[in-house]
């Protein structure tokens, strides 16, 4: 008998807890005054938003929501609603001020510390997920567990680890000279050896791989135009990856690399700066996600060389940022899935919205622009449904802007209210 007693008692304690009831939920009601549907492409009026714990319960007409009993209003109705913008391509643990040889004095530690200041400027300036691109030593995978665990705020994480890269590469570290037999950890040569890095970057519980198909701007020694990986290692890096279920994620700026990269089977190609007739034809034929950060060269050219950028880095940029823009123009008028992408950590966190201007200006319309940032990234990082969209059922991650996005973009800059699983982290606008 007592055992049937105490086996009761800690059935249903179980049951409760499993099924907590409507008193331990916690029920918020936004007024929108507008509301951008970027599924529709539509703006709406005069909406009401039921947010119960972390989730959309319900959205609609104003006049047809029933608001539930001891909810918390929060009144926007001078504001215009968005959902959480989504950033594809982000380094939340390196810090923009610090660059070249100076960064051979940051350990991986303080890198991971700085992410949690990153992550909350990122957070307050409206971007409510992230796809993390690389950081050593796993940082941004501390970093998203951190937050997970509700010890850092931050948007939600999408990680890649280690980022592979050939000897020497872009993803290699080249500032040290030889006696110190240095490579980055995601270093590796060879079909089977690429393998074994994408096992390891699965072991250590990253999201996603980020391999360098190409050189880069901001390393030493590596050209722009180069192909990085041959068509084998990046076939073996991309099958390896899909088979244990991760997306992949490559780093091109060169024609050949990046063409390389889509034949392989990336789901993604970041950067992709030269791009030719050929390139966007398989980019459609493969439905390959470009990732187009079209802002950065602006913040490289201005103020580089005063954060200590190598001079080499300085003169490819010089070299490609048009070129870049030209192509991004070029990807998107023949319809060319571009996700935004900000590379935020080679210039300041928090500034991550000053792509919108860029996008509209080489081309796209201010609602193209939004659904880069929503609906087009959400599919990448494969959250359809539950980031960016104001749905039922959807996480509530939402911002608010005073003045109406679609006609000045340029408002997505100064976000004034920013709600992340229900929990509100900036509010300007509502007492």
């Amino acid at each position: 008998m007592f055992r049937l007693i105490i086996a009761s008692t800690f059935l249903a304690s179980f049951i409760g807890f499993a099924n907590p009831t409507s008193a331990q939920d916690e029920v918020k009601v936004i007024r929108a005054g507008q509301l951008l549907d970027v599924t529709n492409g539509r703006m709406l009026s005069d909406q009401l938003i039921v947010v119960r714990n972390n989730v959309i319960e319900a959205i609609g007409d104003a006049n047809r929501i029933n608001i539930p009993s001891g909810a918390i209003e929060i009144d926007l109705s001078n504001s215009t609603i968005l959902p959480g913008l989504i950033d594809a391509h982000v380094h939340l643990t390196s810090d923009a001020s610090i660059n070249g040889y100076d960064s051979l004095s940051r350990s991986s530690i303080r890198n991971a510390l700085y992410g949690t200041y990153s992550a909350g400027l990122t957070l307050r300036s409206g971007f409510t997920t992230v796809r993390n691109v690389g950081a050593v030593a796993y940082g941004d995978v501390a970093l998203r567990d951190s937050i997970v665990d509700g010890e850092v705020a931050g948007p939600r994480m999408i990680v890649a680890g280690q980022s592979l890269g050939i000897t020497g590469g872009h993803c290699d570290n080249n500032l040290l000279p030889a006696e110190y037999d240095f490579n980055a950890g995601g270093v590796a040569d060879g079909p089977w050896a690429v393998r074994q890095k994408v096992r390891e970057n699965n072991k250590y519980s990253a999201d996603l791989i980020k391999f360098c198909a190409t050189g880069g701007v901001m390393s030493k020694g590596t050209s722009l135009g180069a192909q990085q990986f041959t068509q084998e290692e990046m076939n073996a890096i991309v099958d390896e990856a899909h088979t244990l279920g991760m997306k992949v994620a490559a780093h091109a700026h060169g024609t050949n690399g990046i063409q390389a990269a889509i034949r392989a089977g990336v789901d993604s190609v970041e950067h992709a700066s030269i791009l030719d007739d050929e390139t966007i034809r398989l980019a459609l034929e493969y439905g390959t996600a470009l990732v187009m950060d079209i802002y950065v060269s602006n913040y490289i050219l201005e103020t580089g060389a005063e954060v200590g950028m190598l001079e080499e880095s300085l003169a490819k940029e010089r070299e490609v940022g048009q070129v870049q823009r030209e192509s991004f123009q070029r990807a998107h008028a023949a319809g060319v899935n571009i996700v935004f992408g900000s590379d935020a950590g080679v210039y300041p966190h928090g500034l991550n919205g000053r792509q919108f201007s860029k996008m509209v200006e080489f081309g796209m319309s201010p609602m193209q622009a939004i659904q880069a940032a929503t609906l087009k990234a959400a599919a990448l990082l494969g959250l359809e449904n539950q980031v960016g969209t104001l749905n039922e059922g959807a996480y509530a991650d939402l911002i608010a802007v005073q003045g109406n996005p679609l006609e000045n973009v340029s408002l997505l800059e100064n976000i004034g209210f920013v709600m992340k699983d229900g929990e509100v982290f900036l509010n300007q606008f509502s007492n």
